[in-house]
């Protein structure tokens, strides 16, 4: 029994290893599924979110998708997540950090930080911090993949697109927030997709995370 318990956990070791890379990140995404994520319920026969060519493709309405994990209970604290992102002309989407599930509406808990080179509808572009700290240059191009990376330690929010800081907030007790965002605070959390409406589209691929002390 104890033999066979040791090779549970090596093979367990083994797994795990081969999971996270080298340079310690863990993959969200295997490029052909939407294992391990989550639609809300404004999905709901929509298909907004598809995987294809190791590509998340985001097309076809509003709604929210969020990480879950394999056992469904995924929540990061700090941590370095990257994704390599396209937008298409006049697209709009967003990834939050520090959310939670929620079957409708925009999610209310943690903070977005935007996805939007030509939305005209909305200044606020690529690398914002969204209404925390509005970044409003355009510094990437439609239809061209870029790298966006957010990075969380403590109460210490950092933005960067293609290695530019877009946006760098410390979070302190106090701080002014609008009604709708009184849940828009650094609490753990899972990260999760936004859809903002019917005529964007929006790609991801190469999404992981870093996790940090």
């Amino acid at each position: 029994m104890k033999f066979i318990t040791l090779i549970s956990a090596l093979l367990l070791t083994v797994t795990v290893a081969q999971e996270k890379s080298a340079d310690g990140f863990v993959s969200l995404f295997d490029g052909k599924s939407l294992d391990g994520w989550k639609a809300n319920e404004e999905d709901k026969d929509k298909n907004v979110f598809s995987a294809k060519d190791g590509e998340l493709i985001v097309k076809g309405g509003r709604a929210h998708l969020f990480y879950q994990g394999k056992d469904g209970k995924a929540t990061f604290n700090n941590f370095i997540f990257k994704a390599k992102v396209l937008t298409k002309a006049n697209a709009n989407s967003g990834l939050y950090l520090h959310t939670e599930y929620q079957k409708d509406g925009w999610p209310s808990k943690g903070y977005e930080c935007q996805v939007n080179n030509s939305f005209d509808k909305d200044p606020r572009r690529t690398g914002s911090l969204y209404a925390v700290q509005d970044f409003k240059d355009v510094i990437v191009k439609d239809d061209v993949w870029f790298d966006y990376e957010i990075k969380v330690e403590g109460k210490h929010i950092t933005v960067s697109i293609n290695g530019k800081v877009t946006a760098d907030y410390t979070e302190k007790e106090g701080d002014p927030r609008a009604p709708d965002q009184a849940a828009r605070w650094l609490k753990g959390g899972t990260f999760a997709i936004q859809a903002h409406d019917p005529g964007c589209e929006v790609h991801y691929k190469d999404l992981k995370v870093k996790v940090l002390p």
